[in-house]
């Protein structure tokens, strides 16, 4: 292994993980200041003063594609946001196992397959996207430069991530190199882009579901049809 690759998968990664951990605390640290507004209406329907239930649905939302209308009607765009980011954990959990934890977790020709799979699947999605975001005048209307940025990033990462899960440096390091500069710029780049909106669900779900549930409205049930 060259300098130049261990300080790609060892030093440049833990210098930026530092650097997104830090800014990530700062951000959690200012959203917990601020206080929710206090409901103004009383309980409606079904809801209770403390929705747990409610909450719990909210947060589970995004696991649960039969009670959105968009994915209920379109389910090949929910099966794309499922194997999108099972490509992002994919893609993460190998900048982790190359350099720490090769063996054996990476040595089973079936994992491999599995990486390659998972993380080609989201390449072609991460297509499937920009083509759309360009294509459709609606999509192009609400998109701003951040979207287009971080999505054509994410698509050259999982690229050069399908090409480094072999971990095979019989190739030369090019591709690792370039996979783990990229990962580091993106530890560095994320916080401040549209990619990090992960960090605020657990909180906005959290207030949906309880203002939600208090109203009556989570969690959402089938009505009956009237005979």
């Amino acid at each position: 292994m060259s300098g130049t690759l261990s300080f790609a998968q060892y030093t440049l990664q833990e210098v930026a993980l530092i650097w997104m951990a830090t800014v990530y605390a700062i951000r959690i640290w200012w959203l917990t200041r601020f206080t929710a507004a206090k409901e103004r209406q009383a309980p409606t329907g079904t809801g209770s003063a403390k929705p747990t239930r409610s909450i719990a649905y909210s947060l589970g939302n995004v696991a649960m594609p039969w009670a959105m209308e968009s994915t209920r009607k379109r389910p090949l765009y929910y099966f794309q946001f499922v194997l999108f980011h099972l490509g992002v954990v994919a893609a993460i959990s190998l900048s982790f196992l190359i350099p720490y934890a090769p063996a054996p977790w990476l040595e089973p020709q079936a994992v491999q397959i599995l990486f390659r799979v998972l993380i080609g699947g989201a390449f072609v999605v991460g297509m499937i996207r920009i083509y759309n975001r360009v294509s459709d005048k609606h999509m192009r209307a609400i998109s701003t430069p951040d979207d287009y940025f971080s999505l054509i990033l994410l698509t050259v990462w999982f690229f050069f991530a399908f090409l480094a899960a072999p971990n095979d440096l019989s190739r030369g390091e090019g591709i690792l190199i370039t996979f783990f500069c990229l990962t580091a710029f993106f530890l560095v780049y994320v916080p401040f882009s549209k990619i990090s909106h992960y960090i605020y669900y657990p909180f906005t779900r959290y207030y949906l579901g309880k203002t939600m549930g208090r109203r009556g409205v989570f969690p959402m049930t089938r009505s009956k049809p009237v005979s």
